[in-house]
């Protein structure tokens, strides 16, 4: 089973916010997210967690993609433009340093504009043990 499939089905807090892995390959990870009304906040926009559990699933795609099990040590987001229902999201998480130990990735999530609602950068750190 590919990284894709098994956070798919195993990731359970992001699949319940409506996240799902579209692409995984070494260089990037894409997820995708369809704002609906359980997303929105009191300021009736899509409410920064749900913005940051979709960038940390494509975060955890692509630190765990070479198959060693690796967790985020430190996020930092950054909120651009407000999302809101009905849009389609899109996470795309790339490699800011691939280091074996202590990886570095940057998301970009953007509406189905292209508009980029939020950036979001993590680091990680990999155990010796598979995912």
């Amino acid at each position: 089973m590919d990284i894709k499939d098994l956070l798919n089905r195993t990731d359970r807090f992001a699949a319940n916010a409506g996240c799902q892995l579209t692409e995984v390959d070494n260089t990037h990870a894409v997820a995708e997210m369809l704002v609906t009304a359980e997303h929105l906040n009191g300021g009736h926009v899509c409410q920064g967690g749900a913005l940051f559990t979709l960038a940390d699933l494509a975060i955890a795609a692509l630190m765990n993609y070479r198959g060693q099990l690796t967790f985020g040590i430190s996020n930092s987001i950054m909120y651009v433009a407000s999302a809101k229902e009905g849009d389609l999201l899109r996470a795309e998480a790339v490699h800011v340093s691939a280091h074996p130990k202590i990886p570095s990735v940057e998301v970009r999530v953007t509406n189905q504009e292209g508009r980029l609602i939020c950036h979001v950068t993590g680091m990680g750190y990999s155990k010796s043990i598979p995912i």
